[in-house]
């Protein structure tokens, strides 16, 4: 989870404010046709005077970002782009488990209303096959609201870039090599459209749900249980790259505090934060 830096609120107004699903967390919902990135406007929010619950969503992000400073674009309005700002009752260490609430509720959501059912790379992917359909960015803050620190946890799903190989006309030639062979939508995997507005509120309700259970000890050993069951990453043969350097081996667990588990012969890595690569050869495990 990276200590993002500063930008500015002021910048940018949102186009409608619309609320959350009733009777959650989430009261109050700002819509972006175009914006820098939501992550960082609610980021900005945080260090002012943060809103528990507070969710921006954008139609076109100018400078959406994954792990590493990665970049992603996509036509305006072909994904649901959106993050929600949290004031969670957990420590530090426990911080990452808003990031993990987020991956369950946005693949939950994508099963419900978009009929795709995406496994979870970790950390913080979803995916067909081998495919990506979404990709999850927490950071964090110090709150102004307490001792504890603000979440922002960003969320990308693919809903319709990219499209079909077929029936997309000019569309679907228009898209990059390397973007049809590792990005997939909810469009390519089952042919037919959703209402992103019906996907916001699934995840959010979802999540509400999750994070209500993430500040309990049992509901934390659930939701990892959960996590640990829908995680493709369990049983390849990886590389993972850190910070000072890059491991490999075979992941074999994600631990109770929601860690990998990397078995390299007679050395064991556990990693708590890292860029995964699946590497060739498949799961060793059935799944």
């Amino acid at each position: 989870m990276s200590d993002s830096g500063s930008g500015g609120v002021g910048e940018w107004a949102p186009d409608r404010v619309e609320a959350g699903p009733v009777g959650s967390r989430f009261g109050e919902v700002r819509w972006f046709a175009e914006i820098d990135s939501t992550n960082r406007y609610l980021l900005d929010v945080a260090r002012r005077a943060p809103v528990a619950g507070l969710v921006a969503v954008a139609d076109h992000q100018r400078a959406g970002k994954g792990r590493l400073g990665r970049q992603w674009e996509a036509p305006a309005g072909t994904g649901l782009l959106v993050s929600v700002l949290l004031l969670p009752a957990l420590p530090v260490e426990l911080l990452h488990l808003c990031s993990i609430s987020v991956a369950l509720a946005a693949a939950d959501a994508c099963r419900r209303v978009g009929g795709v059912t995406p496994s979870l790379k970790w950390p913080n992917d979803l995916v067909v096959g081998n495919r990506k359909l979404g990709g999850i960015l927490a950071e964090s803050v110090p709150s102004t609201a307490g001792s504890g620190r603000a979440v922002v946890v960003g969320v990308g799903l693919n809903v319709s870039w990219p499209p079909g190989e077929t029936g997309a006309g000019d569309a679907a030639a228009a898209v990059p090599e390397d973007l049809r062979r590792h990005a997939t939508s909810i469009l390519r995997e089952t042919g037919a459209g959703i209402d992103r507005h019906v996907l916001l509120s699934e995840l959010l309700e979802g999540l509400d749900r999750l994070l209500d259970a993430v500040e309990g000890e049992e509901g934390r050993r659930k939701i990892v249980e959960d996590y640990r069951r829908r995680c493709a990453t369990i049983g390849r043969r990886v590389r993972v790259e850190l910070a000072d350097g890059a491991i490999g081996g075979t992941a074999t667990e994600v631990d109770a505090a929601g860690r990998l588990v990397v078995v390299d012969g007679a050395t064991i890595h556990v990693v708590d934060a890292g860029d995964v690569i699946h590497l060739h050869g498949g799961p060793e495990r059935g799944s």
